[in-house]
Formats: structure tokens, sequence, C-alpha cells
């Protein structure tokens, strides 16, 4: 069974790139920064047959209560509420727009665009304190 309190320590490979300044003709100054390399992607099929392996729910019911969860949130979020997922944190909507010299002047038309934004919960932020880094190559 899944042990929360367990820590394991994971490694994050990253590899070295150049960046420019941003907004800078010819990109200005140029920097070396650290870049997280992912190692592959976790699908729905995988979260479901590890699910399996530490629990008795079927992988059926595990992608049905996914499933119907990405509705209901749609709907939640749509309906500009948070959404508070317990320790895996929470989601919300965040909107961009364009600025103005008045209040008066903001309206929808000015609201160039809209995403949704995560908060990771206390054990997720916990997690990033027990990293490692690996340089790629």
């Amino acid at each position: 069974m899944y042990n929360p309190i367990k820590q394991i320590i994971m490694a994050i490979k990253y590899k070295v790139i150049e960046k420019g300044q941003p907004g800078v003709v010819g990109g200005g100054e140029k920097k070396f920064y650290a870049s997280a390399s992912m190692s592959g992607q976790m699908t729905l099929n995988g979260l479901t047959k590890s699910i399996e392996k530490i629990s008795t729910v079927s992988g059926a019911d595990i992608r049905a209560v996914v499933y119907a969860m990405v509705d209901v949130m749609k709907d939640a979020l749509a309906d500009g509420q948070i959404v508070r997922l317990g320790e895996l944190g929470s989601l919300r909507v965040s909107i961009s727009s364009e600025g103005k010299a008045t209040a008066a002047e903001v309206n929808a038309a000015s609201i160039k665009g809209a995403r949704v934004v995560f908060s990771p919960g206390k054990d997720i932020k916990d997690m990033l304190t027990t990293l490692t880094f690996i340089k790629e190559g």
C-alpha cells in the first residue's frame, strides 16, 4: 500500500541552454541557464496501471472517475470556482487583459485570454525540496 510518509529522493536531469535578453534586438548579452530535461511522460493509462497496483480499484473504475472529474472540474472552473483537490493542489482560472487609462474603460473586450493555473499542495511542494539534480552530457 502507498505510504505518504516514505520519502523518495528523486533526481531531475538538466541540460544547459543559452538564452538572450528578452526584448533586446539580436538577443543582447547571452547567458547560460539550467533547463529541466524530461525523461518521458506518464499517461492516463500509466497512471491507471500504477494506481491499480497499490489499490483495490479496477482500471475501468479509475478511468471513469478521472473522466467524470474532468467534466465536473470544467463546469466548476467555468462558473468561477476554485477547484481544490486535497493534497494534490488546486486549479483556478486566471485572465489577462489590456491595460486602460481608467476603470470605466475596462470591459469584457479588454480581456485577451484565459488560462488555468495549478497551485500544488503541500506534499508536492515538499517533494520539490527533496530533489537532486544531475547535469546531462
